[in-house]
């Protein structure tokens, strides 16, 4: 567990100063004032895009032959600029890989390259909690692109991935996590290629697919976009046969003798169809805005890819505006929940004021009861030595006695003392506003 943060950065460290201070002093001395392991402050340096010196930098300082320091580079659109304790570090930047050029790649099958997002998640997505051949994949790890597939369609998932990452990419709009230090969220999806009002995916239908921990984004400008591929579900029949449920129009019931289908019936299920669905849409709260394409008889998604990038890089004004709205309404609620709350607190202080007027006027009542409770029990002692007053037999000192017993038992009351516990209605509470 990491230690406070130091008053010289409580809540954190902007981006061009934990350059500065890098550059100032080694690694091991600054992590020691942040109050963290200097591992640590090479992943918010990795995280940050922040250049480090070199393996002796210092040493070659302290003998005035140290190399010019390379400038901060740029922060991009979605780039984290604050390292704060109480959030999350951002992946770093995928490094660039040159891959060697050989002698006779040209007579190979062109393979586009990989996109740093696709890079080994194959096997992340195959670990899953399910591999039925009628279900999605619901995959352990969550911090993987935002795909849903089936086992059988993966790898054209990840393809076709591939190409609208790489098409994007190309254009200047970078694909990559939401940043880890910002709000984004991830609509809900509905898979089936063709809208039901029914949903029959998945053990009893009520089977849930699979969606990442944050969103895969990808930036028009400063705007970020969420991109989501699925893979659709089509409504087939599917027939019980020999201790499992299998498509109608497979070989295996085609071929069922009569007697193995007396005892079989059939049922209707969401089955994974091998087509996709991409969906661009806003990962910002309360801005409604997506759009959708899918695999059509008459245009599969892959051959949409150039029409879905200029889609996306054409929705730039769209979305300002969207967000200009959606922060005007934003600043609206909040002067009316402020407003809300101030009637609130104006009542709440009303109420207690009452509360205390009533608590005194009780209080007050109690103490008159008491009051005259006291004056009585004074009263009658009184009167009692008054006519004792003329009582000069043997009963004098039997009834003196008895008196002064029957003050003992009830004590001194002083009817003051009642007053002097009364509380006002200030003492009990002080108003925070003019009252009427």
């Amino acid at each position: 567990m990491e230690p406070d943060a130091t008053p010289s950065a409580p809540f954190g460290i902007a981006r061009d100063e934990l350059y500065e201070r890098v550059w100032a002093a080694p690694i091991n001395h600054l992590a020691e004032e942040l109050g963290v392991t200097h591992y640590h402050l090479a992943r918010v340096c990795e995280a940050l895009n922040v250049p480090r010196p070199p393996a002796g930098y210092w040493q070659k300082k302290a003998v005035g032959k140290e190399e010019p320091r390379p400038a901060l580079p740029a922060a991009l659109p979605g780039d984290q600029v604050r390292w704060n304790r109480d959030k999350p570090l951002a992946v770093p930047r995928p490094k660039h890989v040159h891959r060697r050029v050989e002698r006779k790649a040209a007579a190979r099958p062109h393979r586009p390259m990989r996109h740093p997002m696709l890079m080994g998640v194959e096997e992340s997505f195959r670990k899953s909690r399910s591999d039925e051949k009628n279900e999605f994949l619901r995959p352990y790890k969550y911090l993987l692109p935002d795909i849903a597939a089936s086992s059988n369609h993966l790898a054209v998932a990840l393809d076709l991935a591939n190409e609208i990452y790489n098409a994007l990419d190309l254009e200047g709009h970078r694909v990559m996590f939401s940043p880890a230090d910002q709000k984004m969220r991830r609509i809900h999806v509905t898979e089936q290629e063709v809208p039901r009002k029914d949903r029959k995916y998945g053990r009893y239908h009520t089977g849930s697919i699979w969606s990442p921990r944050r969103p895969t984004v990808t930036y028009v400008g400063s705007i970020p976009v969420g991109l989501i591929l699925t893979e659709m579900t089509e409504r087939v029949t599917m027939r019980y046969l020999d201790g499992s449920y299998v498509r109608e129009d497979s070989k295996l019931v085609r071929t069922a003798k009569p007697w193995q289908l007396v005892h079989s019936w059939t049922s209707e299920q969401d089955l994974p169809c091998g087509r996709f669905r991409l969906i661009a849409y806003s990962p910002l709260a309360n801005v409604n805005w997506s759009v959708s394409w899918q695999d059509t008889q008459a245009a599969d998604l892959k051959s949409l890819v150039p029409s879905i990038v200029a889609r996306i890089q054409s929705s730039e004004a769209e979305l300002r505006a969207l967000i200009l709205a959606e922060e005007k309404a934003a600043a609206r609620r909040r002067k009316e929940w402020a407003e809300a709350e101030e009637r609130y607190r104006r009542q709440e202080d009303r109420r207690a004021v009452e509360q205390a007027q009533a608590d005194s006027r009780r209080q007050l009542a109690e103490i008159m009861e008491k009051w005259a409770a006291a004056t009585a029990v004074e009263r009658f002692f009184m009167e009692a030595e008054r006519r004792l007053e003329q009582v000069h037999d043997e009963r004098r000192a039997d009834i003196l006695a008895r008196l002064a017993l029957a003050r003992a038992m009830l004590g001194e009351q002083d009817p003051l003392t009642f007053l002097s516990d009364w509380l006002a209605p200030e003492e009990r509470y002080q108003p925070k506003y003019p009252q009427p």
